[in-house]
């Protein structure tokens, strides 16, 4: 990098913080903060979900991919991605709209208390906060690790960093901040991906390779192949079933976005753009990777640097200094929304538990309160992150799919159906069962099992077994012992209509015990 990329990297930095500091003015309470008021329109929300999915694991962990086997970077990953949206655009993004509209909550979590009851929101809510905290600690890392390649900081000076500027810009302005930033990032991200479409396949006119003969070459011998090595189609189906409940809400960062929508159906047209961004946008922006054994050849031996490698050789300063502002936009679009929904999840959720106090807040104790919340769940992702290439966690690439994918399911599961009709039966018992048994088959697969199997458990199964056990356990104990009580079936009716043909929820059967949506609640 020279003085033209940095200048590049640091006018990227103030725009991010000048946007916080707009929205700052349309935040006045907790709903402005976590939902945008559900005043943003459906475009935005779509490309804000799209954003919101990316991270700079996909220059990393997702190019080491791609350099050792090809195309099967995108047929197992953004392709399923894309299915698993346009599936959820009709199944669950009009239903957690209503949680906003209908239910009048701010916590894609807050549902749960009266949908199941107070045990089970709080099992769902501190295990989706601790999973969220390693998650966005190994995205950090991922970005720290490029910012290492090109500038030659330390890993750990890298997080702090990008922590930085992101808690700044997010801390401010809450979810408008989020989406407005992600518009921009995706402006730069297409410039960027744009620009490094154009460099490689120049660079391979240089070297008389066509641009389709190129799979002709020895280098990229099988890279055509939509399905090899580890990432067979068990694979594909496993990650399809995960990214179905992950990238519709089960995280909760994309649950927003369809929260802040002005209604239902805006949330539907908002997941189909996002679902069509991710079946062409990832196109471009992988074709550079396939390409990347043809010019240049990794230091590492996943091929996690390849792509910053061929940056450096191939594009001018300038041009470099855009592609590592996509890079850094990537992360911190998903960071600071995960940021974001963590905020929401802990002051609505789990604070009012914790303390007497919190449950007097006002708008403003309430807003102070989400902001905390944010710079602090930002802190502890990048004191994770320091950790990432520990013996615990072991490499990026590591976390982000085995214990991300793996452990998202027995979370989403009880939050996700517990949504529609069909799953009416099941209560907090099911839910309860589900997400422990869950969360021990995760544990048994990835450690014990895999300790004991030669050659260790394929890793289709450790990422499936989980979400798997977790969805049978939901629906059998449902079946076994019912659960829908009146008042759940209530809840249940009122995400999956519109207007007011249906009754009222019950009041609670205690003074203590709200329900969601009393005025109580109420934003």
């Amino acid at each position: 990098m020279n003085s033209l990329d940095w200048a590049v990297l640091i006018g990227y930095f103030g725009v991010m913080v000048a946007i916080g500091v707009w929205s700052h003015k349309r935040v006045d309470n907790v709903s402005d903060f976590f939902t945008a008021g559900g005043k943003m329109p459906w475009w935005l929300s779509g490309i804000s979900h799209h954003m919101s999915g990316y991270s700079a694991v996909m220059f990393t962990g997702y190019a080491g991919i791609a350099y050792t086997y090809g195309v099967t970077s995108f047929i197992t990953w953004s392709f399923p991605i894309a299915l698993g949206i346009a599936i959820g655009s009709k199944l669950f993004a009009p239903r957690i709209n209503r949680l906003r509209s209908r239910l009048h909550v701010a916590s894609p979590l807050e549902y749960l208390k009266n949908r199941y009851n107070l045990p089970t929101q709080q099992a769902l809510a501190w295990s989706g906060m601790l999973l969220k905290i390693v998650d966005v600690g190994a995205k950090w890392a991922a970005i720290a690790t490029l910012l290492s390649v090109f500038t030659g900081i330390s890993l750990n000076q890298g997080i702090l960093i990008t922590g930085a500027i992101t808690a700044v810009y997010c801390t401010i302005g809450g979810l408008w901040a989020d989406a407005l930033t992600e518009l921009g990032q995706f402006v730069i991200q297409l410039l960027a991906g744009v620009a490094m479409f154009v460099a490689v396949v120049l660079k391979l006119n240089d070297k008389n390779i066509g641009f389709l003969g190129a799979w002709d070459e020895p280098a990229l011998h099988g890279h055509g192949k939509p399905l090899v090595g580890p990432y067979g189609t068990v694979f594909l189906l496993a990650f399809l079933f995960i990214k179905l409940f992950e990238y519709n809400g089960g995280m909760l960062n994309q649950a927003q976005r369809y929260m802040a929508t002005g209604s239902a159906h805006q949330a539907e047209r908002s997941a189909r753009l996002s679902a069509l961004l991710w079946l062409v946008w990832p196109v471009v922006l992988f074709f550079p990777m396939w390409m990347s054994p043809l010019l240049v050849t990794a230091q590492k031996p996943d091929g996690s640097d390849s792509y910053a490698l061929m940056t450096e050789q191939l594009l001018p300063h300038g041009l470099l200094g855009l592609v590592i502002v996509g890079f850094f936009s990537h992360t911190m679009a998903m960071c600071s929304s995960d940021a974001n929904a963590i905020a929401a999840v802990f002051t609505r959720d789990v604070a009012p538990v914790l303390s007497a106090r919190a449950r007097g807040w006002n708008e403003r104790s309430g807003l102070i309160a989400a902001r905390v919340t944010t710079v602090v769940f930002l802190g502890l992702s990048m004191a994770v992150a320091t950790q990432v290439d520990s013996p615990t966690l072991k490499d990026i690439i590591t976390v982000v799919i085995k214990w991300v994918a793996g452990l998202m399911g027995p979370i989403a599961i009880p939050m996700m159906l517990g949504l529609l009709r069909p799953f009416r039966r099941s209560g907090p018992t099911a839910a309860l069962t589900s997400w422990a048994a869950g969360l021990l088959a995760f544990w048994l697969v990835n450690y014990p099992v895999n300790w004991n199997v030669d050659g260790g458990v394929p890793l289709q199964y450790q990422v499936s077994i989980p979400l798997a056990v977790s969805l049978v356990l939901y629906v059998l104990v449902g079946y076994l012992k019912p659960e829908d009580t009146p008042e759940r079936l209530a809840i249940i009716e009122k995400v999956n209509t519109d207007g007011d043909a249906v009754a009222a929820v019950p009041v609670a059967a205690t003074a203590g015990d709200d329900i969601v949506g009393s005025p109580k609640q109420a934003l």
